[in-house]
Parts: structure tokens; C-alpha cells; sequence
């Protein structure tokens, strides 16, 4: 079976850090594509930082730049997402997804190129 399951989320005040686990079952992960979206309430989900397999290129949001990144850990099949200066507009839903591994950049930031989706995880950030 092939699952992700993401955890990590929270509440924190501005400035804040989280970091979000998204672990992998049934496949390795570090032959895949990850997207890291979220979604808040009343908006459509959007890619937040993105990695793509094939390339080794990695895609963040104009609005993360600098306060997010990934990173990874094979021997436990799971990838992060390190939130840094977190703001009140962070708040949202946070899913990880896992794409075939063969995305280009430009597909990165659509979530219907990915495959696989983890539950998702909340994310609050208090002014």
C-alpha cells in the first residue's frame, strides 16, 4: 500500500518555527517527486515548496522564500518541511504529496501531477 502521513502541525505564535514530518509507506520516497502544499479556508491549494525528482530542482513560493525549506532522512523514508518566521497568513492545511518521480518543474506546483497525498496537517499561526 502506498500512503504518506503528515504530521508536525500545530499553533505557534508569529515568528515562530514548526517543522512537519511527511512519512512515507510503501514506496522510498527519495525517488519521488514531494510537494509540499497548503490550503486555507475559502482558498484554492497552493504549492509551497515543491522538489522535483528528475532535476534535483526545487521550487518555494515567493511567499516562503527564505522561511521554508526541505530536507529529507532515507533511513526513515520521511521529508520535512522546516517553517521558519512563521506569519499570521501561514495558517492552513499542509499536505504532502509524492509524484512518479518524473515531474518537470513547471508541473510542480499543480496538484493534480501528484499521485499520492497525505492526510494533511494544520498549521495556526496567532498575531
Amino acid at each position: 500500500d502506498v500512503q504518506l502521513q503528515a504530521s508536525g502541525g500545530g499553533l505557534v505564535q508569529a515568528g515562530g518555527s514548526l517543522r512537519l514530518s511527511c512519512a512515507a509507506s510503501g514506496f522510498t520516497f527519495d525517488d519521488y517527486d514531494i510537494g509540499w502544499f497548503r490550503q486555507a479556508p475559502g482558498k484554492e491549494r497552493e504549492g509551497v515548496v515543491c522538489f522535483a525528482a528528475s532535476s534535483g530542482s526545487t521550487y518555494y513560493a515567493d511567499s516562503v522564500k527564505g522561511r521554508f525549506t526541505i530536507s529529507r532522512d532515507n533511513s526513515k523514508n520521511t521529508v520535512y518541511l522546516q517553517m521558519n518566521n512563521l506569519k499570521p497568513e501561514d495558517t492552513a492545511v499542509y499536505y504532502c504529496a509524492a509524484g512518479n518521480g518524473r515531474l518537470i518543474t513547471s508541473e510542480l506546483i499543480r496538484a493534480g501531477a501528484y499521485d499520492t497525498w497525505g492526510q494533511g496537517t494544520q498549521v495556526t499561526v496567532s498575531s
